[in-house]
């Protein structure tokens, strides 16, 4: 856990392991509307943190970029 040790917190969420399945674009927020960060290349690791109504949330790639995907854009990985 990157911030383990760092921020204070009552728990830390442990990411969820998904890849990738269709090119799609990370967002600053969970709407078609919210700007996008990156484009996922289908196979790219996605570290899901949460899902709800349709948007995952989590980070992908070296950088770690945080944002949101399509829950139907990923799956286990």
């Amino acid at each position: 856990m990157c911030l383990a040790g760092r921020v204070i917190a009552s728990h830390y969420a442990e990411p969820l392991q998904r890849s990738v399945q269709q090119p799609s674009q990370l967002r600053e927020g969970p709407s078609e509307d919210a700007d996008a960060t990156a484009e996922l290349e289908p196979g790219t690791i996605f570290s899901l943190l949460d899902d709800a109504l349709g948007w995952a949330w989590g980070y992908a790639g070296a950088e770690r970029r945080v944002g949101y995907v399509r829950s139907e854009a990923v799956a286990p990985a």
